[in-house]
């Protein structure tokens, strides 16, 4: 890897965490409230190496597909890592079996029979020795009617949080979701702060929001989002072309 890469992601990084504690403390909030999440989709395998040596624990793809193999090659240049691996893109039924072999974490859960589909394969790998632990997931809200972004209906997130706690290999931990395209993030971001303290009412572990991005952290981060998914802002335009 060439040490100007090198260079161009430690930067990137710095100020991305440096705009993060500085959101939290506009918030009045702890820096330490709000995990950032590297998302590595379309880049390659070395430059979440990379990002793993600067001290980033977690990371997230969008694309089942083009995860499994780049996880995969993750593993074999850094074989004592102990970075955790979300899914947050749309994930299709057919392959929950897939995912579970190499995700943590599933942020886009938004129906039940999706969640009925991640509990099958999880089981199945955990009596496969693929597994060793359940799969944390997040409910996805939708919050706008666009083609193509998925999403559970917030009118319908109480009834998935009860078919997901209902499985004894999910573990539900909060929701996710992304501000519409073009609309108010601070709209977007309040009416998600809502369903998520709702939700922990009733289930007191689900304590996740995973909401803001490279555009917008600022004000997921003033609406309480303990998780924050960066790409471009980290690792620039995309590189790859995904398989």
């Amino acid at each position: 890897m060439s040490e100007q890469r090198r260079a161009e992601i430690a930067e990137s990084l710095r100020e991305v965490r440096e705009r993060v504690d500085a959101a939290c403390r506009a918030a009045g909030r702890r820096p330490d409230e709000v995990e950032l999440l590297a998302v590595t989709k379309t880049f390659p395998a070395a430059d979440a190496a990379l990002l793993a040596d600067l001290g980033q624990a977690a990371f997230a793809e969008n694309r089942e597909q083009e995860a499994r193999g780049k996880v995969a090659e993750f593993a074999s240049l850094r074989p004592e890592s102990s970075a955790r691996w979300h899914m947050v893109g749309q994930l299709q039924r057919n392959k929950a079996r897939s995912v579970v072999r190499w995700a943590d974490v599933v942020e886009s859960v938004d129906s039940t029979r999706l969640a009925e589909a991640l509990q099958r394969a999880t089981a199945n790998a955990i009596a496969a020795g693929e597994r060793t632990a359940p799969l944390d997931v997040l409910i996805q809200v939708g919050l706008d009617d666009a083609a193509g972004r998925g999403g559970c209906p917030p009118t319908d997130v109480p009834v998935l949080a009860a078919e997901i706690t209902r499985h004894s290999d999910l573990r539900l931990r909060g929701v996710m979701a992304v501000a519409p395209l073009g609309g108010d993030p601070d709209v977007a971001f309040g009416t998600l702060s809502k369903i998520a303290q709702h939700l922990r009412e009733d289930y007191p572990e689900a304590v996740d929001m995973s909401a803001g991005m490279s555009g917008d952290l600022e004000s997921a981060v003033a609406h309480g989002s303990t998780r924050v998914r960066v790409g471009t802002a980290l690792l620039g335009g995309r590189r790859l072309i995904s398989p």
